[in-house]
């Protein structure tokens, strides 16, 4: 196989805000028309004085196509999922996601709707959002669902705080001050639960990769509030005594929570309830299409056990078998956790994913992706500098934690310049870690469903030819990328106090 040479495109683009010229226009606002000109009357009468401009702002002016080209130079400068194999980017699961979807939701329809609407022109929407509750109801087994949170760590911070008011309801919320998750749960476990006042307890791996159980046995207690478990965790390892870990809590009357951002080798096989849970979530933008890249937007759809739906964020959404409604009688609720009901476009992606699928379809996209990874992991763990720490030889589920540091030792190459090199063969960068780094020179990668087995070995051979540089000139890579956009980032300026600046004017004042 030859690697293409990738040269990335390259263009000497000043920021709009210094583009343009007085005079030039792209569009010109329609005016007001006169029935709403007499009805609102003159629109720097609806704002308070101090609150009005006194000089116009210092917007550029264009016209269309120079903004066009503005923008569309940009995005040559970009590797997006369009363009290249993403395969790197475990744990933000960069599956496929389907043109049509962007269609639905790029429709008038979707782009007029406003949260302030009457319910009774949105029923369409509610339909999407209530329907959308059944089919999540069926795959993690759970009773009701908020679709409120705006992504994982915020249905991560709505569970603590749903565990909080579960305990206070009971008398016990000074009591169960503690919760317990593990180093290698996604951090926002951790955070959200420290953010909503517990005390956080983390269980570290054992050699098998999994959290140590003996030391669950030993830390719950009359204080416990609930444990919140990622399961697989970034590893990719399958915990199969996840049952054992929940009953422990239970028996000390603490809560469990899924979180199942990794959902997308289980979809069809295991459910948050058969495993005992009493709450789980799910990432709408990861497992249901709408890839996000870590740059939104997101949807964390949050699942609950009958005993805890009372807690639920209002508004929940109902059918009365004639109409949907938005239903804001729920005296125990937590309350609202963000504006309005939730990010529709993600849902109504989500939606259209779990409808074209079905369910055995969305079995099959599990299958898939533990074939997919298990491929990948063995081709990979050819590679000479690369090994896979904790559970060798264990199979994964649809990602893996790989470590570079067997290379690190003895090139001088880490994770981080050989992730800056993949970039002069077109490879968008991978994912290293949550930090810290208990994997050493962490790399992990998740293939999903629908990459084929020509995508994969074409993702290994640049990873090998890249540690075959290492060897033998790693200079080359410790200086890349060559063909980028941009060269090897002087970190100096984020750290020297005096050439730092947080907003573009003030570095236009340091230049």
């Amino acid at each position: 196989m030859t690697n293409k040479s990738f040269h990335q495109a390259r263009w000497n683009e000043p920021i709009i805000l210094e583009q343009g010229s007085p005079g030039e226009r792209g569009i010109i606002p329609p005016a007001p028309e006169p029935a709403v000109k007499e009805q609102v009357g003159a629109l720097e009468n609806l704002l308070p004085a101090e609150m009005q401009r006194t000089t116009p702002p210092r917007l550029p002016e264009l016209s269309q196509m120079q903004v066009l080209r503005h923008f569309l130079r940009l995005s040559q400068e970009t590797l997006g999922a369009d363009l290249c194999i993403d395969i790197g980017l475990g744990t933000c699961t960069m599956k496929y996601s389907p043109k049509i979807h962007e269609q639905f939701v790029r429709s008038p329809q979707m782009a007029a709707l406003h949260p302030y609407q009457d319910e009774n022109t949105v029923q369409g929407m509610l339909k999407v959002m209530y329907e959308l509750e059944q089919f999540l109801k069926e795959i993690s087994g759970m009773d009701r669902f908020s679709l409120q949170p705006a992504g994982g760590t915020q249905a991560i911070y709505t569970n603590a705080a749903i565990v909080r008011a579960y305990h206070h309801s009971r008398g016990e919320g000074e009591q169960r001050d503690e919760v317990i998750t593990t180093i290698l749960s996604h951090p926002g476990n951790a955070g959200a639960a420290s953010t909503a006042g517990f005390k956080v307890l983390t269980l570290m791996p054992g050699d098998d990769g999994l959290p140590d159980i003996e030391t669950l046995k030993a830390i719950v207690s009359q204080r416990t509030a609930a444990l919140l478990i990622t399961n697989p965790e970034d590893t990719g390892i399958f915990n199969p005594r996840i049952k054992e870990f929940v009953d422990i809590v239970h028996e000390v009357g603490g809560l469990c929570v899924y979180d199942q951002a990794n959902l997308n080798g289980l979809l069809g096989i295991s459910r948050a309830r058969e495993a005992g849970f009493d709450l789980c979530h799910y990432n709408l933008h990861k497992t249901f299409s709408s890839p996000h890249g870590c740059q939104g937007p997101g949807a964390g759809a949050l699942g609950a056990t009958e005993k805890l739906a009372r807690f639920l964020p209002v508004p929940t959404v109902e059918f009365d078998g004639e109409k949907h409604w938005l239903n804001y009688d729920s005296p125990e609720s937590i309350g609202k956790v963000r504006k309005f009901y939730g990010v529709p476009a993600v849902m109504l992606r989500a939606y259209a994913y779990i409808l074209s699928l079905g369910a055995e379809g969305l079995q099959a996209v599990a299958e898939l992706s533990i074939l997919n990874n298990n491929y990948l992991v063995k081709k990979l763990l050819e590679i000479e500098g690369l090994t896979l720490p904790l559970a060798p030889g264990k199979n994964r589920l649809d990602q893996a934690r790989f470590s570079w540091q067997k290379l690190q030792a003895e090139t001088g190459v880490g994770t981080d310049d050989i992730n800056r090199r993949i970039v002069d063969y077109g490879l968008q960068s991978y994912f290293t870690s949550h930090h810290p780094r208990i994997i050493p020179e962490p790399f992990t990668p998740e293939p999903p469903e629908t990459y084929s087995k020509a995508d994969i070995d074409k993702y290994v051979e640049i990873l090998r030819q890249v540690a075959r540089e290492a060897y033998e000139d790693p200079e080359l890579v410790r200086t890349a990328p060559h063909r980028s956009t941009i060269t090897k980032i002087d970190t100096e300026p984020l750290v020297e106090m005096d050439k730092f600046a947080c907003t573009w004017r003030a570095f236009k004042k340091k230049r």
